[in-house]
């Protein structure tokens, strides 16, 4: 399986979002190569959730939620991973009706 850079997915998401209207922005730049991504979602209601990729069982890629909840605890999560990791890449979409596209052909892998 071709592995493409942080940077590259990264942008390539950004467009995605861009063309179904959703607003997206990179709080936080990563290691362009091989830095790790966080997705924070908020539907602009005050709350959140913060999507991190992993593996299942299987070896498949998959986003998994990392935290969901009130936005303040979500962005206080997001600050301890990256005070463990500061190459993640953080990308807050911001969406009223939820939507986040991790679940489309191309950018769960």
């Amino acid at each position: 399986m071709v592995r493409v850079t942080a940077e590259f997915w990264v942008k390539a998401y950004l467009r995605r979002l861009a063309l179904a209207d959703i607003a997206a922005f990179v709080t936080a730049r990563g290691d362009a190569t091989a830095g790790a991504v966080l997705i924070k979602q908020t539907p602009l209601d005050g709350t959140a959730t913060l999507y991190q990729r992993s593996y299942d069982l299987d070896g498949n890629r998959v986003w998994v939620t990392l935290s969901e909840g009130a936005e303040q605890d979500v962005d206080d999560a997001v600050r301890r991973q990256r005070s463990f990791d500061p190459d993640i890449w953080v990308i807050e979409v911001e969406d009223r009706a939820g939507r986040h596209l991790l679940d489309e052909d191309g950018l769960r892998e």
